[in-house]
């Protein structure tokens, strides 16, 4: 056990954790030149086109140092704020973390909040600097700003580039002398905690986990101790590219386990498995459990989908175990469920994994938060969906979740970044300059005003310098108001939404004019409204198509021509309450586009 070593990477998105990872992977000849490829780790077509790590990859090395060959046990992890929980994963599984800090940016917003999370669970951290090669390169400043957040020596923080592969031999060195070997014993009873799972439509489902205590044997029969299912250890092996069978895999180790597990709700991420022969009576204390921070409804496009969606979401949970969701039912859309998602980029990632692995067509509705709802009666409703808001005159107050942002920005773009900050109501509560030119602002706002377009905002603003993370701090009163869109006097639930009332107005207004240009135009004239309660903000009508009845009169009294369009008015009023409004699929994404 004393030549293992288990690591992550963990760094700011953009920092280049993949490219290191394929240079340590060269440099141990993990991999043979031909299966090498850039972002090797990254295996998912989706995180290849956007160039960004979703899912922590582990993968196992082996490295010859001084006579002695170690084994290290990496685990990439992504660097979104979205995908947090990843890291969160990943990190409760090693001994040490790679912090990656590119030298052209310098410290930003996920890196110090990653590292938090490292040093929480007394992670032995390497400091390494990134991009060393190019000419933009500020080596010496961003030395003087790890030294300062991390209060390590200059000569401890190492110089590394992942394209041309510079400085990767010290960083192999330094995992191995720094980062201490598991401890654990082989002989207590088995207790290895489940990291991540996938789905498998041959085997079922392989589970991956790290052994803390005991040892684990092929063919044992062992039980996942918070389900309580009993499985036999059909094949355990250790994960290199492709899976490696092993016939034992003792404390320490990092491995996969394949038992023919069918039922997805058996394995649960944050597990412990342990032996049925020799069990251990504690659970290993896993990660926390994650909040969903936006929720958002998914319906499926065809109605008699909805068991397909029901089986595509289970066997994503599975490899994504920050997405939940629950069933629910819309007027508009039918049978679906609402789900929860750690931010925006997750959802949308989420709604592209469901298209390109499970080929589902999937309506998203408008994402919002859940608000906590005080009723007279003295009861508290947690509500996710706007059409769950009890009658307004049961409602006492309604309290709203509210975030501690960090914005890491450089000085020049102070002015616009406070400004965006105070116009999405969010309170001013420190500032401090961590260098000359670079300034740290710490904000509280609410979690419903950065749902929408708020990052993108703050990259453009800030011309992509301003780096952004935030955690939730809890509910504070709020004056919210239920917005309702009626069309021909009938509320479209799918489109209703809660919003903060002074923004209700403009909200409204903007909203009937998206849809008056994409709901196609009908024989009668359909009226679309923004309604508060009963009052109505905001109207707009799209026009009827019309058949011009008067082009046969030519001539005589005008009662003849008045005659025939009193009876294409009776037509349409007859037309109008009969007639039903169909809502295009555009109308739905536009509300998240609206700028």
């Amino acid at each position: 056990m004393k030549n293992i070593r288990n690591f992550c990477i963990i760094a700011h998105i953009d920092h280049g954790k993949s490219t290191l990872a394929d240079r340590l992977l060269e440099t141990t000849k993990t991999l043979s030149e031909r299966e090498l490829q850039a972002q090797v780790l990254d295996n998912m077509d989706l995180e290849r086109e956007k160039g960004i790590t979703i899912k922590s990859h582990a993968i196992q090395m082996e490295y010859l140092y001084r006579g002695e060959k170690y084994i290290l046990n990496l685990i990439d992890t992504p660097g979104h704020v979205d995908f947090s929980y990843e890291v969160s994963r990943a990190i409760a599984s090693c001994e040490g973390a790679l912090l990656i800090v590119d030298a052209t940016q310098g410290i930003q917003a996920q890196t110090i909040s990653n590292l938090y999370l490292a040093l929480g669970h007394d992670l032995e951290i390497i400091p390494v600097i990134n991009k060393i090669d190019m000419e933009a390169a500020m080596v010496d400043e961003v030395k003087d700003q790890i030294v300062d957040l991390l209060g390590c020596k200059h000569e401890e923080i190492l110089a590394a580039s992942g394209k041309t592969g510079q400085g990767v031999e010290e960083i192999l060195e330094a995992i191995v002398e720094r980062i201490p070997a598991p401890q654990g014993d082989e002989n207590a009873p088995l207790q290895a905690l489940i990291f991540d799972s996938v789905f498998n439509s041959f085997r079922g489902i392989i589970a991956y986990f790290r052994i803390f205590n005991g040892t684990i044997h092929q063919g044992e029969e062992v039980k996942f101790i918070n389900t309580g299912s009993h499985y036999e250890a059909d094949e355990i092996g250790v994960l290199k590219l492709k899976m490696h069978p092993r016939q034992e895999l003792k404390a320490g180790d990092v491995g996969y386990i394949i038992s023919g597990i069918k039922t997805s709700t058996d394995v649960k991420v944050g597990d412990t498995i342990t032996s049925v022969a020799n069990p251990s009576q504690t659970p290993i204390a896993g990660f926390e459990d994650v909040k969903p921070m936006v929720f958002a409804g998914i319906y499926p496009v065809e109605s008699d989908q909805y068991e397909d969606l029901r089986t595509s979401l289970e066997k994503l949970q599975l490899n994504d175990a920050s997405l939940t969701y629950d069933p629910e039912s819309s007027l508009a859309l039918g049978f679906g469920f609402r789900c929860g998602f750690l931010g925006l980029l997750h959802m949308e990632i989420i709604q592209e994994r469901l298209y390109r692995e499970f080929d589902m067509d999937v309506i998203t509705t408008v994402p919002n938060v859940s608000y906590k709802v005080y009723t007279t009666k003295g009861e508290v409703l947690d509500v996710h969906n706007p059409s769950g808001l009890p009658e307004p005159t049961l409602i006492d107050h309604i309290e709203e979740p509210y975030i501690q942002a960090q914005v890491i920005t450089k000085a020049d773009y102070l002015g616009n970044v406070i400004k965006l900050c105070i116009d999405k109501r969010g309170t001013l509560r420190n500032q401090t300059f961590v260098t000359q030119d670079r300034v740290e602002l710490n904000f509280e706002m609410p979690l419903s005003e950065i749902v929408f377009d708020f990052y993108d905002k703050l990259k453009s603003i800030s011309r992509g310098y301003a780096s952004f993370d935030y955690h939730q701090t809890g509910y504070k009163p709020s004056k919210l108001a239920k917005l309702d869109i009626l069309l021909n006097g009938e509320p479209v639930d799918a489109l209703s939404s809660l919003i903060y009332h002074e923004h209700a107005y403009d909200f409204g207004r903007k909203m009937c004019e998206k849809l008056k240009e994409l709901i196609p135009r009908q024989q009668f004239d359909i009226a679309i409204q923004a309604a508060i309660g009963a009052k109505i903000i905001a109207r707009e009508t799209v026009k009827a198509v019309r058949k011009d009845v008067t082009a046969k009169c030519y001539g005589g009294d005008i009662s003849r021509k008045r005659k025939l369009l009193e009876k294409q008015k009776k037509g349409k009023k007859r037309m109008r309450q009969v007639g039903n409004v169909e809502v295009p699929q555009e109308a739905f994404l536009a509300v998240l586009k609206m700028d």
